[in-house]
């Protein structure tokens, strides 16, 4: 494999085409595997920044080189480019494209069997942060259309440039740059499959319009909405029903129309193949006004907290860990502490309380510590369709309970309805990152441990 090895020049291009550019750039840099590794402290947990192509092993790690210039880098899996030649071929052929809407590829390693991209740091997140977990900073609706603008723009340019296909298409291939502007991840650009099945994350081009399509439903949304869902989510539906409710009433219904009448076209599999990439860009271009306010003033974007993974508490260590067990216990000793803070009953509600249906939580209670968890299910399952007063805590409880069972998706939705009833609760968040990293969302359970870490210590602050 010495044909690929060599060390970093330490010198990283960090400029941005103005226009679009093919030609006059900088040459790809070949890192050594160990350059790299040092740059993310031996590919650190806390280093992760995004997950491209879905999956522990396709995930983005922020680097810094001894130059102290800010990397990103994509850690392919062993076995997805065998062959050394093609992988440096295929690289430089992605680095030789260039567009202001399109992350740069700057250099590549191919060292032993270790396959790895390295583009320019896009500094402001991805468009799955800022849409999905900012629970106080409301993406506002003229900054979805110019995302929405601004990807369908770099697509186009791509497919003109011969790259019609784009692997696994979605919310954490968004970026924004140091003008808070999105711009698309040259990552999904390089990986070859042979997969056809559009909503899997397939690269072949009508798998792209179905994956734009499903951006589309998450920016209406602001949810994080599965490929596989994305049909169903919008099938039957209109505008008023899907829109994101952060927005309270700050949107066109014209122009929310208009995207939604586009997203839905691009999910349809019998009318896929009607649409291209231009007749998108015309769509989303008459949508766009102009305003005065850049980007970044738009997308709110603040300095970003950080967060000391040495100073977890107890139940964040063991969500970090994945220690079902010790889960268990914390929850166990915490009782239902937390819900005196959401929970508050009227004189009636707590007559009701001492009747039947409280004695079925009390045995379910019983079933959770002595980790009877099936029978726990269908005691809180019981409670929980029979009362109005929601307890945050027993949903948590249950949520555990499948994870013991090995029903991570259960457990994912459990962690979401508790967050709903307390949205500020850093159980609810913990609980909801071990049910993702459980379903491979690697990128989606570290941010959720962020955010219940960061609760967690503005609760003990206040």
């Amino acid at each position: 494999m010495g044909c690929c090895h060599s060390t970093s020049s330490g010198k990283v291009p960090q400029q941005r085409p103005n226009q679009n550019q093919g030609e006059g750039h900088p040459p790809l840099t070949k890192f050594s595997f160990s350059d790299l590794n040092m740059a993310t402290e031996n590919f650190s947990l806390k280093n992760i920044v995004s997950e491209s192509g879905g999956g522990s092993s396709n995930i983005v790690y922020k680097g810094r080189l001894q130059n102290r210039g800010l990397i990103a880098i994509k850690k392919f899996n062993n076995m997805a480019w065998p062959d050394p030649k093609t992988f440096v071929e295929k690289a430089h052929r992605v680095g030789g494209i260039k567009h202001k809407r399109l992350v740069n590829l700057i250099g590549y390693c191919c060292d032993g069997d270790e396959r790895l991209l390295v583009a320019e740091f896009m500094p402001n997140d991805t468009l799955a942060r800022h849409l999905f977990y900012r629970k106080n900073q409301t993406m506002e609706w003229e900054t979805r259309l110019e995302v929405a603008f601004s990807i369908a723009e770099a697509l186009d340019y791509c497919s003109s440039a011969g790259f019609a296909s784009y692997n696994n298409l979605d919310a954490y291939s968004i970026l924004f740059d140091e003008n808070g502007d999105a711009c698309l991840s040259c990552f999904g650009l390089m990986k070859e499959i042979k997969d056809d099945q559009r909503t899997t994350g397939s690269v072949n081009p009508e798998s792209v319009m179905f994956r734009f399509g499903t951006i589309l439903v998450d920016l209406l949304t602001g949810k994080p909405i599965p490929p596989s869902h994305a049909h169903e989510m919008i099938h039957g539906k209109n505008v008023v029903e899907l829109i994101d409710p952060n927005l309270k009433g700050k949107f066109s219904e014209d122009e929310a129309t208009i995207v939604f009448k586009l997203a839905f076209k691009c999910l349809q599999y019998e009318d896929i193949e009607s649409l291209n990439t231009k007749d998108i860009v015309r769509t989303l271009e008459t949508l766009l006004t102009k305003t005065d306010a850049p980007s970044y003033e738009m997308l709110e974007m603040a300095n970003h907290r950080e967060l000391s993974w040495n100073k977890l508490s107890p139940l964040g260590k063991a969500c970090l860990r994945m220690d079902l067990m010790d889960i268990h216990k914390i929850l166990v000793i915490a009782e239902y502490e937390d819900d005196k803070e959401v929970v508050e009953f009227s004189f009636e509600e707590w007559i009701e309380e001492v009747k039947d249906i409280q004695e079925v939580r009390k045995h379910g209670d019983q079933a959770f510590l002595e980790q009877d968890f099936e029978t726990a299910i269908n005691c809180y399952s019981q409670f929980i369709d029979s009362r109005r007063t929601v307890y945050p805590s027993v949903y948590a409880r249950r949520s555990l309970c499948y994870l013991f069972l090995n029903q991570p998706d259960r457990a994912l939705y459990d962690g979401m309805i508790a967050q709903e009833v307390f949205p500020d609760w850093p159980t609810a968040f913990y609980l909801q990152s071990v049910a993702l990293s459980k379903l491979n969302m690697i990128t989606d359970s570290a941010d959720t441990l962020k955010e219940a870490t960061l609760l967690e210590a503005e609760r003990q602050h206040r």
